[in-house]
């Protein structure tokens, strides 16, 4: 069953890895990996990459991107979703702690972020607008 505009929005607003997803370039399949990312209902989801990725290259050539989260506990449920890049900005220490503190425990924040600092290198920050949603909840099949 398909989920509601709020209930779509909450579940992406929850700490998912997603599965990040764009144009992998001519001749080439979608580039898709997991992913950490930022969303908060009814706003822009965000994602931090380097400046030098494969992501962002091919993120700035095809100017939209997909994240699919999913969950099998205590049901089967997912949400998709796909938009353009409204803009990209270079990351900072402060989006890096926001991210981290997302999706670890805060006693493990400090180690990640300077750890990442120094081993991730320049980071930029990509903004994107849901525009298309998929989803669905399939109870305990």
């Amino acid at each position: 069953m398909a989920l509601t505009l709020e209930e779509r929005e909450q579940f992406l607003a929850q700490p998912h890895v997603a599965a990040f997803s764009v144009d992998g370039g001519e001749g080439r399949g979608p580039l898709t990996v997991p992913i950490w990312y930022q969303y908060e209902a009814g706003g822009e989801v965000w994602i931090l990459t380097g400046r030098d990725s494969r992501k962002h290259r091919r993120v700035d050539a095809a100017g939209r991107f997909s994240l699919l989260v999913d969950r099998i506990e205590p049901t089967i449920r997912y949400v998709s979703v796909e938009g353009p890049v409204t803009r990209t900005a270079p990351g900072t220490p402060a989006l890096l702690r926001e991210m981290s503190a997302r999706y670890l425990p805060a006693e493990k924040v400090d180690g990640y972020v300077e750890f990442a600092a120094k081993n991730h290198g320049e980071q930029v920050v990509i903004h994107m607008r849901p525009e298309r949603w998929v989803s669905a909840d399939l109870g305990q099949v």
